[in-house]
């Protein structure tokens, strides 16, 4: 199974975000009211099938040099068929750039199946894609989307707070494996 090591915001940061990703989805129909949004998050790292145990105690070990941080957000990057997704961009540098390839590197090093030519990986924060959508979105509606997005030149700094182990499913009650503060 494909574990997901993701970047959490702090609440101010998360309620700004949510904003623009509630009228992109809400504009669009993308899911239905009684549906749950995506959280928001940034994709720190990805891994394949590790053994949870030793996974756990290797990132409790990265993570004790880490603490709170801020990211810088540089407009929205969208990423064309087949995955139709909006996303804010954030910038390869400072720690959240450092964390991710720290994780990597060690990651690697200690025989986990992570990423390969991380340079190539966009860091960034979805706000809506077809994913777990309740409907898959047309190609019209996802360039309006993506050029909505880009429209409110959204630059910000925001907060990361926390870090957790994510499996793939779209129930925040049954995806988080592990948290971690910072």
């Amino acid at each position: 199974m494909i574990y997901y090591l993701v970047g959490l915001f702090n609440k101010v940061s998360y309620k700004h975000i949510e904003s623009l990703q509630m009228s992109i989805c809400e504009k669009y129909s993308l899911y239905s009211p009684d549906t749950d949004l995506p959280m928001l998050h940034v994709t720190l790292e990805v891994i394949t099938d590790p053994d949870l145990e030793n996974l756990d105690a290797c990132l409790k070990n990265i993570l004790l040099d880490y603490s709170e941080f801020e990211v810088e957000l540089n407009g929205v990057i969208c990423f064309d068929p087949p995955y139709k997704s909006v996303n804010l961009n954030i910038q390869n540098k400072g720690t959240v750039y450092e964390l991710s390839k720290n994780l990597n590197s060690i990651l690697s090093s200690q025989g986990f199946v992570v990423r390969k030519n991380i340079e190539n990986w966009n860091l960034h924060i979805s706000l809506a894609n077809t994913n777990f959508a309740d409907r898959e979105w047309s190609n019209s509606e996802y360039l309006a989307a993506c050029n909505l997005a880009k429209g409110k030149n959204f630059s910000e700094t925001i907060t990361v707070c926390a870090v957790e182990l994510w499996k793939p499913i779209n129930n925040n009650d049954e995806m988080v494996v592990k948290k971690y503060s910072l």
